[in-house]
């Protein structure tokens, strides 16, 4: 089975060698590490109202530059979704500074994440997948359903490397095709974690490197479920016989 590392290098000031980074800006507070997501990046989309939170909350997380200027350089390469929740001021900012306005109101069976994804898999068709890596800010918190709608993006997209970020934590999939490597930044996160089945129960999950490993464990909801678990290293492996999501708290620094 072939192996998939993961790392949380995209939450240090520098990344080198970085995988392709593309950001999508969800309608949630920005996490407190936006503008150093925004370095990091080489596309920039905002799901509809997420251009509204990249206007008001980037001058905010920068409160000793003049907020106009602020503005004018985060501004995102494309906007993308149902335009439902962008105010209209802010679409005619961007429009006027040249970002890709693209209005898909007439689907209404994908949310506007699911939208922006399939942007970015279209944008870099000759880009070898397995280096690219979408972030997502602004994903968990909020309503309940747009979290689960979000989770179902990752299962929707399995093979795209794709992490929903909030102020204090991260979540990404862990795809039962292949087993996994979590090298851990203790700078900046844990310890507490989680692995958590997603859409079909676990029969078999073996890890090492937490405080409480499991051992060719059964895992499902009404049963036993890894919540509250503990890094203990830096090298975390997991090996699933079915899909799993990998969650870690951020830290306040």
């Amino acid at each position: 089975m072939e192996l998939m590392s993961h790392s949380s290098t995209f939450l240090l000031p520098t990344i080198t060698p970085s995988p392709t980074y593309a950001l999508v800006v969800l309608n949630q507070s920005l996490p407190r590490f936006a503008p150093l997501l925004w370095k990091h990046a080489q596309l920039r989309l905002c799901a509809d109202g997420g251009a509204n939170r990249v206007y008001d909350d980037m001058p905010l997380l920068l409160p000793h530059e003049n907020a106009f200027d602020v503005r004018k350089r985060y501004k995102p390469d494309v906007i993308k979704g149902d335009m439902d929740s962008i105010r209209k001021e802010v679409l005619e900012f961007y429009a006027n500074m040249g970002t890709k306005i693209i209005d898909e109101s007439d689907d209404q069976d994908t949310t506007d994440l699911h939208k922006c994804v399939a942007y970015i898999c279209d944008w870099a068709p000759d880009l070898d997948k397995s280096n690219l890596c979408i972030l997502v800010a602004g994903a968990l918190g909020g309503r309940f359903d747009h979290e689960i709608g979000n989770i179902n993006v990752l299962c929707r997209f399995s093979t795209i490397r794709i992490i929903l970020i909030s102020d204090d934590c991260l979540i990404h999939l862990l795809p039962r095709t292949h087993r996994h490597e979590i090298h851990i930044q203790p700078t900046i996160e844990g310890p507490h974690c989680g692995l958590i089945p997603i859409g079909m129960p676990s029969g078999s999950t073996t890890t090492t490197g937490l405080q409480w490993d499991l051992a060719e464990t059964e895992m499902k909801f009404g049963g036993l479920i890894s919540t509250s678990n503990i890094v203990k290293g830096e090298k975390i492996t997991v090996q699933s016989d079915s899909d799993l999501l990998w969650t870690i708290n951020i830290k306040k620094l």
